[in-house]
């Protein structure tokens, strides 16, 4: 199984890095595949410190906003057993070393096993609305392998999902990954509007 989660790993000055990520996960979450790309940020961190935390949460604002920008402004705590740290506005959160490195693809293959777990608060859940904006920002990380012809017509439905059944986080997450879709497709000469 897949499941969208953020990941938060640390440079080698300590500063940190928030992006969301879909590992593989296995039963209990004792081990997992993460399998960033090679020139990201995360890979970069998880090959030289191998150790991060896998964040489980329901805030799909975060996860919209670690998707396309740099992220700073969250409240963290040390992990407790590696050098890390915490979301402290997640669910539950995995503390991860990474075991066994693939970097044979693209896409490094990372085997991550947990070596520290905690539950922070409830898992809300997911609507409708909070499933749209994670395919919604999905898509705006592939903007250079997609056709905008496809972007558009995936756009108009995801937004009639979110305002039907979207809180305020939800409309928000999606106005953000909205415009950022938009700019990209007119800096490449594309007009969303006349696309639908």
């Amino acid at each position: 199984m897949i499941l969208e989660g953020i990941v938060s790993t640390v440079d080698e000055n300590g500063g940190l890095n928030i992006a969301p990520m879909g590992p593989r996960l296995e039963p209990g979450f004792d081990r997992f595949v993460l399998r960033p790309f090679r020139d990201s940020t995360t890979c970069r961190n998880l090959l030289r410190h191998k150790e991060g935390v896998l964040h489980v949460t329901d805030d799909v604002l975060l996860l919209a906003r670690a998707a396309i920008s740099k992220v700073s402004d969250v409240e963290t705590r040390p992990a407790e057993r590696i050098s890390g740290r915490v979301l402290l506005d997640c669910c539950r959160y995995y503390e991860f070393r990474v075991v066994n490195v693939d970097d044979r693809e693209e896409r490094v293959s990372l085997v991550a096993e947990t070596v520290c777990s905690g539950w922070i608060r409830e898992f809300l859940g997911f609507n409708r609305a909070k499933h749209a904006v994670i395919e919604v920002a999905i898509l705006a990380t592939r903007l250079d392998f997609v056709l905008f012809e496809e972007v558009a017509i995936e756009l108009f439905k995801y937004r009639r999902i979110v305002e039907k059944t979207g809180g305020a986080r939800e409309r928000e997450a999606f106005a953000f990954l909205e415009a950022r879709i938009r700019d990209v497709a007119t800096q490449r000469g594309f007009d969303m509007d006349q696309a639908r």
